[in-house]
């Protein structure tokens, strides 16, 4: 958590900045690798929620795996102690460079979307005299109530294989000599707050098992993806990994010899990060004030990409409260972080935190306006 000596030190601090209290990183990953162990089931964090080269070390450090959805996310991967063999490949748009690559590197699996993937995958394969595994990546028809942006597993996206096709695909797996299909692999979303949506799936599941299992395919590794939501408006507290792992202990039919696979991404990083700034200009509106800040989208995408809503805090005013339309500098009228919310009196100097930014925050930032990157410090830097 932000405590007053880190205030302290953050006003001599140039901003924007993104703040990453090691602790809570620490604490988050020691609760779901208890949860983890508990229930055996084993754990891939997906780099695309934060590929920063410390966050990666610490997550590798506790033992867990890696979901990548590039090939320099493999390589991030690698390089901060991932092994090869706790690393699976996902991605609707895998090139030949990164399958070659992928392949050469000898990671645990291709998680596969399409028969076109599959067939070119199998050549770069041949080409290394290698076999390599795969699972398929099944599109459950699900709804996950969450915005539309990240959700993934509804008829007509872009991602997965439909139920009706799977057919075809295993008609066309034992002409593709250098693939093993090992398992099959879901995503229904993002930032998934109603557990209901998992147990849906785990239903989904148990069909496609019987399914498979009529079709004599053996089927070792079962891959739910992520999508556990963080409490945006509570930063403090901890995802619901035990809730939601019992459901899947619960729910999922796991057969003799399977394996539980897990790819949770904001869940494991959301609430440790924040991004710091400072206000820049107060602007009276015709029926608001605009807190204008030295951050904007650029730093922070997701409120104007998603109308996401983080929690936002005033660290050096404790005036009273007004209502404030929190935006950045970026020109486009959609760089605006909240609009209309309490904060304590706001002038310029003032430090801003916008919380619960760890994920799909740092990762996602841009040079737009050829501004600057924003900066990283670590609560142990301080």
């Amino acid at each position: 958590m932000i405590t007053r000596d880190y205030i302290e030190k953050f006003g001599v601090l140039p901003t924007p900045f993104y703040f990453y209290d090691l602790d809570v990183l620490k604490s988050t990953l020691e609760v779901l690798k208890k949860e983890s162990v508990k229930t055996g089931f084993k754990i891939h964090y997906a780099l695309k929620a934060n590929p920063n080269p410390r966050i990666l070390g610490m997550i590798s450090s506790s033992g867990f795996g890696a979901d990548c959805v590039s090939w320099n996310e493999i390589e991030a991967a690698i390089r901060s102690g991932f092994n090869p063999s706790e690393i699976v490949f996902a991605g609707v748009g895998k090139s030949d460079h990164e399958i070659r690559s992928a392949v050469e590197s000898d990671i645990f699996c291709f998680n596969c979307e399409s028969i076109p993937e599959m067939e070119v995958i199998n050549h770069f394969a041949g080409l290394q005299n290698k076999r390599v595994r795969i699972a398929l990546r099944i599109n459950p028809l699900i709804e996950a109530h969450t915005h539309k942006y990240i959700t993934t597993g509804v008829a007509e996206s872009k991602f997965g294989i439909n139920t009706w096709d799977i057919d075809e695909v295993l008609n066309r797996l034992p002409d593709l000599k250098n693939l093993i299909l090992i398992g099959i692999h879901f995503h229904v979303g993002s930032q998934i707050t109603r557990l209901s949506v998992f147990k849906s799936l785990c239903t989904r599941i148990n069909e496609l098992q019987e399914w498979f299992a009529s079709r004599n395919a053996g089927l070792k590794v079962i891959n739910v993806g992520g999508g556990l939501a963080i409490d945006y408006e509570n930063p403090e507290n901890f995802p619901k990994f035990g809730e939601y792992f019992s459901l899947l202990k619960k729910f999922v039919d796991l057969r003799p010899g399977q394996e539980l696979h897990v790819e949770p991404g904001r869940s494991v990083v959301g609430q440790c990060g924040s991004l710091i700034s400072r206000v820049l200009y107060i602007k009276n509106g015709s029926n608001t004030r605009f807190a204008i800040l030295d951050a904007g989208m650029t730093d922070l995408i997701r409120p104007a990409l998603y109308q996401a809503h983080h929690k936002i805090q005033n660290l050096t005013s404790t005036g009273e409260l007004n209502r404030y339309d929190v935006v950045g500098p970026v020109c486009e009228s959609s760089d605006t972080f909240a609009r209309y919310i309490e904060l304590p009196e706001t002038k310029r100097g003032d430090l801003i935190a916008i919380r619960s930014a760890g994920a799909y925050g740092e990762a996602m930032a841009s040079r737009y306006n050829l501004r600057d990157l924003p900066r990283v410090v670590f609560s142990d830097e301080l």
